[in-house]
């Protein structure tokens, strides 16, 4: 297993990536970085049938012993994506080469998956983290989430509305969350469902926190003080704190039924104080916190990554 490589999915000119490129390296190990966004045009890689035959840039990957994903870049509208232009010259070209490749690079990791490397996280859970399914994963496991409507019917929203004070925002997430007010609620306001479906959630006023989980252990829980429903850019400040016994094992019995070994997860108070979970994170962005919490996430995560090496 000592000549299995750690490779790391995504690209360099990402900070995340980057991090935890150099600490694997300050671990005595020297990572393949297979650049999703430098395929195809300039990253040549070749794959044969059988299922370790994965060339990258000339070297036979094999079967890693460990793989940290940060992204595929799969679509044209994906955050780092710069397609624009392309899109705007033949959309449809476009989409179908961006559905050529992530279909290669999805094989390459459900290969590696299939051969037993450590894949943090595997692309075969990619149905785990749409949040409609995902939520129902966890309600079905007894775990605490909160009450919500995924809808473009006024009527299931209305009576949901009734029911709730609530909040609404994307189903798949890229948007700030609001708070539902009357005027959200008037026939011309909720014929706008006509274009796409919403989530609507119970409002939860109680404390914000994110919590690390590495391997079934909670590296950290984070509590971010902010006066906005949604605390991304309103943050106040941000500190660790200690999980109830009983809240931290409701964290890893998470990551454990959506299948992630690595996840920075968002819980929320309600007004009782009872944290519930609003998502999990396959890819959770880990620096900010780390600077301004004073924590260590990418330690324990590329600690978690060499130690297959040894496996």
């Amino acid at each position: 297993m000592s000549d299995s490589p750690i490779v790391i999915v995504g690209t360099l000119a990402d900070p995340h990536a980057r991090a935890i490129y150099e600490g694997v390296r300050a671990r005595g190990c020297e990572p393949v970085v297979l650049d999703a966004q430098r395929f195809p045009e300039d990253l040549p890689i070749a794959l044969g049938e059988a299922p370790d035959a994965v060339v990258i840039e000339g070297r036979r990957v094999g079967r890693p012993a460990s793989v940290y994903v940060r992204s595929l870049y799969q679509s044209p509208a994906a955050y780092g994506v710069d397609a624009d232009e392309a899109m705007k010259e033949d959309w449809r070209r476009t989409t179908l080469a961006f559905r050529e490749r992530s279909t290669l690079l999805s094989a390459i990791l459900l290969r590696w998956e299939a051969l037993g490397s450590a894949t943090y996280n595997p692309s075969s859970l990619s149905h785990n983290i749409t949040k409609p399914f995902q939520l129902t994963l966890l309600q079905a496991a007894g775990l605490p989430v909160p009450a919500t409507l995924w809808s473009n019917d006024p009527a299931a929203v209305r009576a949901f509305c009734s029911e709730h004070e609530a909040v609404y925002k994307p189903v798949a997430g890229g948007a700030a969350t609001r708070k539902v007010e009357a005027k959200d609620l008037t026939d011309e306001r909720l014929d706008k469902l006509r274009a796409a479906p919403v989530c609507f959630q119970e409002l939860l006023p109680g404390d914000d926190v994110r919590v690390y989980v590495i391997d079934g252990r909670v590296v950290c829980a984070l509590r971010i003080v902010t006066d906005a429903i949604d605390f991304r850019q309103h943050e106040q400040r941000i500190e660790a704190i200690a999980l109830d016994d009983q809240v931290g094992r409701e964290c890893v019995r998470a990551a454990e039924v959506i299948g992630l070994r690595y996840t920075g997860m968002d819980i929320k108070a309600d007004r009782h104080g009872r944290y519930k979970i609003l998502e999990l994170n396959p890819s959770a962005m880990f620096l900010g916190f780390e600077q301004r919490a004073g924590v260590d996430i990418r330690g324990p995560l590329c600690d978690a990554l060499v130690a297959h090496r040894s496996a």
